[in-house]
Parts: structure tokens; C-alpha cells; sequence
């Protein structure tokens, strides 16, 4: 991959806003810091050169150092061999390409990534957008956001469920429930029935009664018969003998006659609409049970379905080819090695934002850093090896003079370089950039 990557090898810059002249070697891989004091021009060599390679969007609004009557001069010799230049009045864009190819703003922007000048611009964008950018290059966007879509659908239907199935429980367990209730409301019709049956049974039963009293009368009344009337006695006797067969009979139908009582049906008729309230409200109960039972199965289902869409959602992360070990997205945000951009510390901030950036365009093997104060050394010695072990360059700035700055800034020269002059002046033959040798100022990469 490093062959293919295209950094800054060498870098003059003049009378660009509090710069009068800096020229300087970037490290290769790694990381190269301008540091000084406050206002003395680091940041402008970063303005400089996301001017130089960016485009006149990122122009300074006021690009000429103040007090200068010499115009801005920018000399950014690239690893690809471009030679990237602006001077004159107008500050106008020329490349030299060695290989004869003509090219303008373009051709730089084929293989700068705007965001690896103006990395801000992705540290300051929202969650959404940061994650939106890793999903893009990473090339999941799409169906991650047709998964989520569903999760969210899913949820939000689950929930709702959810709500009623509460709902139904709650109104069960708050409705009476009288256990020695029939299972079903009963009809006054149909008790007044029952009753009437009964009625007509014991009605029977009392025919019956009625007759052996009146069998047993004439009996009686045939037997005086039969002692007053001798004369008689034959046909008495028969008579008796028969009666006799008759009562044997009628007592026989009487022996296991029992009544039926219609307490309970009349206590019934006039408790039925008690007895129906009871009934309703049992029936009521048991249905609020078995819907309350439906919709947490309804639930269930639903949970599982979105188990299986967020356990797509991570097999797809898991497989992608992210730009960085520990690199992911949860919930729509970016997390490195468990943590939400909000709860990485700074260095870990830089590192997944330069891994992402890197990979929008593989080409672009640079990135330019402000503010690098908020680094510990030993924290800074971590991030300048993992640049240098991904092949990276970045030059940034940072608030100090000491030893780990590659050069110092002081009111606008590189210390060690004071005066030097990187413009020719006019009707003089320009010999060429002194890099190390010459007869101006001997300068050499990391000696000042």
C-alpha cells in the first residue's frame, strides 16, 4: 500500500500569513511536529499547505504575511514527483510534472483527500455524520440502514405490544373472580322451565296420592259393605279381592315417590342477575388472561426477530473491512475499543479519524494536524509509531520547544534558518531550492 501513497517530500513556504520563511523535509512516515511558542506561525505552515494542494477553498482570507511587499510563495515537491507551486500576484496554481502530463487543481484532487487538510472537518461532524463516513467506504451503508430500518419497525411494533399486553394483564388481575359461578350466564326462561317440570312432576305425585286415599276409602267402605251385606259376599269378595290387587299396585307406585324441591331453581330466578354479573365478570377475566397471553407470544416472536436483525447487523460489521482493529458502530456511532467517541481520549480521536481518512482515498498518504498539545509525550510517541507503522506521514503542530518537535517556528522562520530568502529577486537567475547545500543557507533535515 505504501508504494502507492503519495506524501509531501519537501516544503517552502513564504510571506503566507505570519510566515516569512519555512522550508523544510516532513518525515517520510511518522510524525513530523512544527512546534514554538503561540503566534509564532505553525499553524500557518498547516493553512499553507491545504492552500497549496486544496485549492483557493481553502485560501486564507488575508493569505499575505502583513507588512510583506513580496507576495505569497508556496513549493511543495511531492513523493510522485509533482512539484506543486504558487506565486506571483495572484498566487496562481502551477504544477510541474516530470513525466510531461499537464494537470491542475484536478489532478490534486484525484489523490488529495480533502479531510486529510482539513481534518476538523471530520472531528468536528456530528456522530451520524462520522458513521456515515466509515459505512461509506467501508461499503455496508446501505444494507446496515435497511437492517436498522427493520430493527426500528420491529421495535417499535414490539413496543406497542408490549403496551397492550400490560394493559390486558393489568385490567385481569384488577377484575373479580367468584369461582363458584356457572360457566355461563343463565336465562329466566329456561329456570321457569325447570321449575315448571318440576311442578308438573309433583303434581302427578299428588294424583297418585289422591287415588290410594280414595282406594283405600272404598276398601274400607266395601269391607263394612261385605259384613252388613252377607247376601253380598260373593261379589263383596270379589270386589274386595280386586280392590285388594288395586291398592297392592298403587302402593307399590308410591313407595319410592320423593318430591323435588324448587328452592334452588326459585333462589335462582331471583339472584339471576346477580348470578349473571358473576358469570360476566369470570368471562371477562378469562379473556383479558388469554389476549394478555397472545400478545406476549405477539412479543416474544417480535424479540426474536429483532435479536436475529442486530445479530446480522454484527456479523456485517465483523466481516467488513473496517480501517482500523477495534473499529465498529453500534446504535449509528463510531466505537474504538469499546467507547463512544465522546469517551475516547484525544489520541484515540486522532487515530480513528486518521484511519478513516486514509482510507477515502488510499493514495493520500498525509494528514495535516493542529494542536497536538493535548498529547502526552509518551501518548505522542505511541501515535508517531502507529503512523509510522501504517505508513503514514502527518505533520502537525504543537505548543512547545522541546525535543520532540522535528522544527521550531519563531517569529516566522524555522530556528536555525533565520533570513533565509526563498524568493529570487526580480532580473536574478533563480539556481533552484537549496535543500542542504548551496550557497545560501545550509539547512538539513532535523538540524537547525
Amino acid at each position: 500500500m505504501e508504494v502507492n501513497m503519495i506524501k509531501i517530500n519537501k516544503l517552502e513556504i513564504e510571506n503566507v500569513k505570519r510566515v516569512k520563511a519555512v522550508k523544510m523535509e516532513p518525515t517520510a512516515n511518522g510524525l513530523t511536529i512544527v512546534g514554538g511558542k503561540n503566534s509564532q506561525g505553525k499553524t500557518s505552515v498547516l493553512d499553507a499547505i491545504a492552500w497549496g494542494l486544496g485549492g483557493n477553498k481553502y485560501r486564507p482570507s488575508q493569505p499575505a504575511r502583513e507588512g510583506s511587499a513580496v507576495p505569497p510563495y508556496l513549493h511543495i515537491v511531492l513523493s510522485n514527483g509533482l512539484i506543486v507551486e504558487r506565486k506571483g500576484k495572484n498566487s496562481d496554481l502551477k504544477i510541474i510534472d516530470p513525466n510531461g502530463q499537464k494537470g491542475g487543481q484536478q489532478l490534486l484532487d484525484s489523490f488529495v483527500e480533502e479531510l486529510a487538510i482539513d481534518l476538523p472537518k471530520f472531528m468536528n461532524a456530528s456522530a451520524k455524520e462520522k458513521t456515515a463516513i466509515l459505512l461509506r467506504i467501508i461499503g455496508v451503508g446501505d444494507r446496515l440502514h435497511e437492517l436498522e430500518r427493520q430493527e426500528q419497525e420491529l421495535y417499535n411494533r414490539r413496543h406497542a405490544i408490549g403496551q397492550i399486553a400490560d394493559q390486558k394483564a393489568k385490567f385481569a388481575k384488577e377484575q373479580p373472580y367468584f369461582p363458584d359461578a356457572p360457566k355461563e350466564p343463565i336465562s329466566a326462561s329456561e329456570l321457569i322451565r325447570q321449575q315448571q317440570e318440576i311442578l308438573a312432576r309433583n303434581g302427578e305425585n299428588q294424583r297418585k296420592r289422591q287415588r290410594l286415599a280414595q282406594i283405600q276409602v272404598a276398601y274400607t267402605n266395601q269391607g263394612e259393605e261385605v259384613r252388613r251385606l252377607k247376601a253380598l259376599l260373593a261379589e263383596a269378595e270379589t270386589k274386595y279381592a280386586q280392590l285388594g290387587e288395586d291398592l297392592e299396585i298403587a302402593q307399590k307406585d308410591t313407595l319410592d315417590l320423593i318430591d323435588e324441591s324448587t328452592a334452588e331453581l326459585e333462589a335462582n330466578i331471583r339472584q339471576i342477575d346477580e348470578i349473571n354479573r358473576k358469570v360476566r365478570a369470570n368471562l371477562d377475566k378469562d379473556k383479558a388472561e388469554a389476549d394478555a397471553n397472545d400478545y406476549r407470544v405477539q412479543y416474544e416472536a417480535l424479540t426474536a426477530e429483532i435479536t436475529a436483525i442486530r445479530r446480522q447487523k454484527t456479523e456485517l460489521l465483523t466481516n467488513a473491512n473496517l480501517p482500523l482493529p477495534g473499529l465498529s458502530v453500534e446504535d449509528g456511532e463510531l466505537v474504538y475499543n469499546g467507547q463512544r467517541w465522546d469517551n475516547m481520549s484525544g489520541s484515540e480521536q486522532l487515530r480513528v479519524a486518521t484511519a478513516i481518512v486514509r482510507r477515502l482515498k488510499p493514495n493520500c498518504g498525509f494528514i495535516l494536524l493542529d494542536k497536538l498539545e493535548q498529547m502526552d509525550l509518551e501518548t505522542l510517541r505511541e501515535f508517531g509509531a502507529w503512523l509510522e507503522q501504517e505508513g503514514l506521514q502527518a505533520i502537525a503542530t504543537r505548543v512547545s520547544t522541546g525535543e520532540e518537535c522535528s522544527i521550531i517556528i519563531e517569529d516566522g522562520y524555522v530556528v536555525g534558518q533565520e533570513g533565509v530568502q526563498l524568493q529570487q529577486p526580480p532580473g536574478e537567475i533563480d539556481p533552484g531550492p537549496t535543500w542542504g547545500t548551496g550557497s545560501k543557507t545550509t539547512w538539513k533535515a532535523g538540524e537547525f
